[in-house]
């Protein structure tokens, strides 16, 4: 099924009528039409007010779009983009990143690519922590490595610094060229900003600005926002 056709099962299980759901919305029923036949796409507050009348989350609005999404976890591509944004934005001296910076590293790969593909690089759902998004999966992933000696991690006041054991092996690659390219762009552009800044811009996304605390986020959302804002650091963000 997909989303479209979830929004019809919803609406028909709440014994709503178009007309009643276009009105809500706004629109005219022929246009709200369009978006249940899958020719219409809605904007962010429209999608906002159509879980409100359907009573539900997004995750559940979007519930076959997200697992199509997100059906395809590798553990190994995961951790292979893990190692590859600790080398790309590692800290210069000691090649440490903070765990919280790697995490949002990680958000900004997986939402831009879907932003373009329509499918996330890691296949993993994220959820809205007070931090910021993140895959419940990355903490355990973090302890695996660090207990099999992966990664290295010290503590540096309260932040986690992690930094890679061994250097990446050119022969073991489990992301595309297309997508080592883009967490190479992404850790360019943030490799030298503050943890504070790069979840500061991760907060202010639709992804965790329209989801509550512990919802998972559907990664439909980041296709509302403008291309300059999916992954690019503000010009006046501080460093």
């Amino acid at each position: 099924m997909s989303s479209n056709e979830n929004i019809k099962a919803l609406r028909e299980g709440r014994n709503l009528s178009q007309s009643a759901v276009a009105e809500y919305l706004e629109m005219s029923r022929p246009s709200y039409d369009k978006v249940e036949s899958g020719e219409k796409e809605l904007t962010v507050t429209q999608a906002k007010r159509l879980a409100e009348i359907l009573g539900v989350g997004f995750e559940d609005l979007f519930k076959d779009t997200i697992q199509e999404a997100t059906k395809a976890y590798d553990p190994k591509r995961y951790r292979d983009m893990i190692r590859r944004f600790i080398t790309y934005a590692g800290d210069s001296g000691d090649g440490r990143i903070p765990k919280t910076k790697l995490a949002k590293l990680l958000y900004l790969a997986d939402f831009t690519w879907y932003y373009n593909e329509l499918e996330s690089i890691s296949g993993l759902r994220y959820r809205r922590y007070r931090q910021g998004p993140v895959p419940d999966e990355y903490f355990r992933v973090i302890d695996e490595m660090y207990e099999k000696g992966e990664i290295d991690i010290k503590f540096s006041g309260k932040a986690m610094m992690i930094k890679l054991n061994e250097a990446l092996d050119p022969h073991e690659k489990a992301v595309t060229d297309e997508q080592d390219k883009l967490l190479k762009e992404i850790a360019d552009e943030w490799k030298a900003a503050r943890t504070e800044s790069i979840v500061n811009f991760t907060h202010q996304q639709y992804p965790w600005k329209l989801c509550h605390e512990d919802e998972i986020i559907p990664y439909e959302l980041i296709v509302q926002e403008d291309p300059d804002r999916v992954y690019k650091r503000p010009v006046s963000s501080a460093a």
